[in-house]
């Protein structure tokens, strides 16, 4: 592990932080957890639970994403699957299976919070993102906070305006906040391009942003390799349970609960009552598992087998094996 994560950082990058979109550098390409040996061993010993394999299809806004099995496959298959393969996998919880990665993820929180004027972040978690040269991820937006740390490949990321309901609705804002009902994927258009910021992200580069940000990834070339970490703060914590409050009690009031003030009596009120009415059980709970429609296997094309093929996306055909 490096002796120190985070590259020269200017007192204006730090400023940034959870306040606007920064970009800055790290140096977590020069570690060994993120070689081919590193990732094997990590494939190798993570929970099959935690770690979650998906494909999808190229159209932005038909947004198909395909959730699916990694077939017993060793570790050192899953690698290639992913660097030969139009696969994205998801390892889940990296800190709580991992010592190392648990080190990790403290290291890199104290030296954010030193760095950073006012940080302060709690319920911090970390997930390994190994994906194929031709992945991306759609148009979405994050509950918790969360910061991209780019380790190997290279891909494109557009992040949009954040407080401007012709890029995400109200509503839609807060639907993310509640899993399980429709997820953190949103209405897109592709004229939003053009008021997005965009960047190609090389290994040794972070980029974070507001919460809740709208963003899209896909990659442009070579295995990719990230870690993503998520964290709260008193404010994002304060915003979710406002949040939250709004969408729950417009269902349940004959009132149009809309404000997202987050300070003063009122949103303290209103974010109270939502926790009172969550422990009485009167929020629903959802769950959204998305069925597993295929297993990895090196010799499909893609090193996708589906279950059945009329689940695959309608818009990828599939390269030659």
């Amino acid at each position: 592990m490096p002796e120190q994560i985070l590259a020269d950082w200017t007192a204006e990058q730090a400023a940034l932080m959870e306040r606007g979109i920064l970009l800055a550098r790290h140096r977590l390409q020069d570690s060994e957890l993120f070689t081919d040996a590193g990732l094997i061993r990590i494939l190798d010993q993570h929970p099959r639970e935690d770690l979650h394999v998906y494909t999808m299809g190229s159209d932005l806004q038909a947004q198909e994403w395909r959730m699916g099995d990694t077939g017993g496959l060793s570790a050192e298959q899953l690698l290639e699957a992913g660097r030969s393969g139009h696969i994205w996998f998801n390892l889940l919880r990296m800190a709580r299976h991992h010592a190392e990665y648990a080190d990790l993820v403290a290291q890199i929180y104290a030296e954010l919070e030193s760095t950073c004027p006012g940080f302060r972040s709690f319920n911090r978690s970390a997930n390994l993102l190994i994906s194929s040269p031709s992945a991306l991820v759609f148009y979405h937006a994050d509950a918790p906070l969360n910061i991209l740390w780019h380790i190997r490949g290279r891909k494109r990321c557009w992040v949009y305006p954040l407080d401007d309901p012709r890029f995400v609705s109200q509503e839609n804002r807060e639907r993310v906040f509640a899993p399980g009902e429709e997820g953190e994927e949103l209405p897109y258009d592709e004229s939003f391009d053009a008021a997005a910021e965009v960047f190609d992200l090389e290994p040794g580069q972070i980029l974070t942003w507001p919460q809740n940000t709208p963003h899209r990834i896909e990659n442009l070339e070579g295995l990719n390799v990230s870690l993503s970490t998520e964290h709260y703060t008193a404010e994002a914590r304060r915003r979710q349970a406002v949040f939250l409050a709004n969408h729950t009690f417009r269902q349940l009031l004959p009132f149009d609960f809309r404000s997202s003030e987050l300070y003063g009596i009122g949103p303290a009120l209103k974010a109270n009552a939502f926790r009172v009415a969550r422990r009485l059980g009167l929020v629903a709970r959802h769950e959204n598992n998305l069925p597993i429609t295929f297993t990895v296997d090196l010799d499909a094309p893609d090193c996708v087998r589906w279950t059945d093929e009329s689940q695959a996306p309608k818009d990828r055909a599939p390269r030659a094996a």
